[in-house]
């Protein structure tokens, strides 16, 4: 299996290039707002705002350098707030705090032409991705069953019930049902209901047949992001086995080819659309996460609660320099300040 993590809805990043055409496989872009000033890091400069299932993208229409990400995982807080623009004067204005890179970031975003009540899509788009975790994400002895039944998510397809399946995480194991659909596998101790695990496709890292102390076992690896656990299944006979495990491959390849992140929604009928673009101007691919810096970057970083700004590390004489400076974050050199580019 060769998955590439999602990274979209987990990280803030500044300044990649042409981002508005790059949306990863299954991100779909939901909303678009135009003539939208990024407030507090390009005062003055007017760009445009994708809503998407992963997350908020804002660029700038006069400058290809300017632009932001912000999944949605980043973000703290989401709300409205009294601003000066540079472009607006005094006005309401969307306002989010999030986290990455271990700083807090505080972005502000101001509509010219309409209030605040024109980016109300953002807020239902970002609480449709709190209520869809189960889609994304590894879930332990949760509330999945009612009655002994699978609670049946709204995209998903079943495909495959399998009973008499052991559950080889403790030394006895445990008997159990495996189900799989096409956008999960789910397992359930047949006594207990509650002894229980939701596995996305999106955080499997490999799945293989292998040898255990109870003879041919499927062996299921998540990614870091899904905990780095080891799980496994011992299913009779081995050409029962063998099935599952070629339908379990199957079915990640389809979904990696096709996401399915769960974050259903529809514009409403009255919603006008943007004149300036298409949706169909949105081109879809697989991209790396990159190393992309911000000359602006520290213009985000939000205070703390002692009214300090950053990442809170101390700061220190930097004898190349001559002057006395933040501690760089690990892994980062005075050499690595001046490469505004990333390396190709």
């Amino acid at each position: 299996m060769n998955q590439k993590p999602v990274w979209e809805d987990r990280q803030v990043k500044f300044d990649i290039p042409s981002i508005y055409k790059t949306l990863r496989s299954g991100e779909r872009m939901l909303e678009a707002f135009d003539c939208v000033e990024d407030t507090k890091g390009n005062s003055g400069d007017t760009g445009r705002i994708l809503a998407t299932n992963l997350r908020v993208i804002w660029y700038s229409v006069t400058s290809n350098r300017f632009s932001l990400s912000i999944g949605y995982s980043c973000i703290l807080t989401m709300n409205t707030k009294t601003v000066v623009s540079k472009l607006r004067g005094t006005t309401q204005a969307l306002h989010i705090l999030g986290v990455g890179s271990n700083s807090r970031f505080e972005f502000i975003f101001t509509h010219m032409l309409a209030n605040t009540k024109h980016f109300a899509p953002i807020f239902d788009i970002y609480r449709l991705y709190q209520a869809s975790t189960i889609y994304r994400e590894l879930k332990l002895r949760s509330s999945i069953l009612v009655a002994g039944q699978l609670q049946v998510l709204p995209q998903e397809q079943l495909f495959n019930t399998i009973s008499g399946v052991w559950n080889l995480s403790s030394d006895q194991g445990n008997l159990g049902i495996l189900i799989i659909s096409n956008v999960r596998l789910v397992w359930f101790a047949e006594m207990n209901n509650s002894f229980n695990i939701s596995l996305p496709y999106l955080q499997i890292a490999s799945v293989r047949i292998r040898e255990s102390k109870y003879g041919p076992a499927l062996v299921i690896q998540t990614l870091e992001t899904g905990g780095s656990y080891v799980l496994g299944f011992r299913i009779d006979p081995s050409e029962r086995l063998g099935d599952v495990y070629k339908e379990l491959l199957s079915l990640h390849s389809v979904y990696t080819e096709t996401p399915v992140f769960g974050v259903a929604y529809e514009a409403p009928v009255d919603t006008e659309r943007p004149p300036s673009e298409t949706f169909d101007d949105i081109e879809e691919f697989e991209s790396e996460a990159g190393g992309e810096i911000n000359s602006k970057f520290t213009a985000y970083l939000a205070e703390t609660d002692n009214g300090s700004t950053g990442s809170g590390r101390q700061p220190f004489y930097c004898k190349e320099l001559g002057f006395a400076m933040e501690s760089l974050k690990e892994g980062y050199t005075v050499k690595d300040l001046w490469d505004v580019l990333p390396s190709q």
